[in-house]
């Protein structure tokens, strides 16, 4: 990959504001999505542990400062490095690593320094926090962005431990201790989340998938595979409800309840609509599942801790 390209043939078009070229280049969408999952995982270990909100806002503010930072870090290497596929892609084509509005060696050095401090800025929470913070951006750009995506059905996989991370990142800038039944339980359940969230855009984008050579599991194995792999995936998640029962029944029914729904959703809907369809009703409803599962488990954890004091 040379570092000094920069695809400018696409720069005639218009500039765009540098707030959003910083945006698009660190993906601030991805960001803020990530950063609910991250709150889930921190107030439900404060309310596990029994730990004070204005004793722990130091380590409150370094999660939050810190996961920004990484999360921000990865889109931008993931920015740089997949810049030849995205100026194949209509959704991703007028990115500025793609237009040449930003230079790759800009967004390298963003990059890594976003990298360094967000780090940094974790392991004033705990070292666990740090460690699991560059572990996200090592997985998101090493196996996923640099080796799984371009050659594997199986890169959504592989992806979404990186995009798990934030649950974990949460609960352990609280207590440097991840081995709880709960936290595991959050984190399954979002590496479980992502695989029909992300079938559904890729059923959605097929002809643009194709285009760039991206094996995405529709593109290579169809889209019955997809239908079978991705309800495989929604019993998977259906099981992994039961680790929340150990901490609290009701985040156990809620997580039934959305997972059920959803598989029978997507077993209605693989016979009675057609793909485009299944896939646009399916995005929408992992859209709707990561709404209330991650409100609910922060409003619990919230209530619960002010019934605490």
């Amino acid at each position: 990959m040379r570092i000094n390209s920069g695809f400018n043939e696409a720069s005639t078009a218009e500039k765009q504001p540098f707030s959003e070229v910083l945006s698009k280049t660190i993906k601030t969408g991805i960001i803020k999505s990530n950063l609910f999952p991250m709150a889930a995982g921190l107030t439900l270990a404060l309310y596990t542990y029994q730990l004070g909100i204005i004793e722990k806002l130091p380590a409150i503010i370094s999660a939050f400062a810190g996961s920004i930072l990484v999360m921000g870090a990865a889109g931008a290497f993931n920015n740089l490095y997949d810049r030849d596929i995205d100026s194949m892609m209509e959704r991703t084509k007028t990115r500025p690593t793609v237009t040449g509005e930003i230079q790759a060696r800009t967004v390298l050095w963003l990059a890594v320094l976003m990298s360094i401090a967000g780090v940094g800025i974790l392991a004033l929470a705990t070292p666990l926090a740090a460690l699991l913070g560059f572990l996200g951006i090592f997985f998101y750009v090493v196996p996923y962005t640099m080796w799984s995506k371009r050659r594997t059905v199986y890169n959504t996989e592989i992806g979404s431990i990186s995009g798990a991370m934030p649950p974990l990142i949460g609960w352990a800038a609280m207590y440097p201790d991840i081995s709880h039944p709960a936290a595991l339980g959050l984190f399954v359940i979002t590496v479980m989340w992502q695989m029909p969230h992300f079938y559904a855009i890729a059923i959605r984008k097929y002809e643009e998938y194709r285009a760039a050579g991206v094996p995405m599991l529709p593109v290579v194995k169809g889209v019955q595979r997809t239908y079978v792999q991705t309800n495989v995936y929604l019993v998977i998640l259906i099981g992994i409800s039961f680790l929340l029962g150990t901490l609290s029944v009701g985040l156990m029914l809620v997580s039934l309840l959305l997972s059920v729904t959803w598989l029978v959703l997507s077993m209605y809907g693989s016979k009675r609509m057609d793909a485009e369809k299944w896939a646009k009703s399916m995005f929408i409803f992992s859209l709707v599942h990561m709404t209330i599962f991650f409100s609910t488990v922060i409003i619990y954890s919230l209530t619960g801790i002010l019934f605490q004091l």
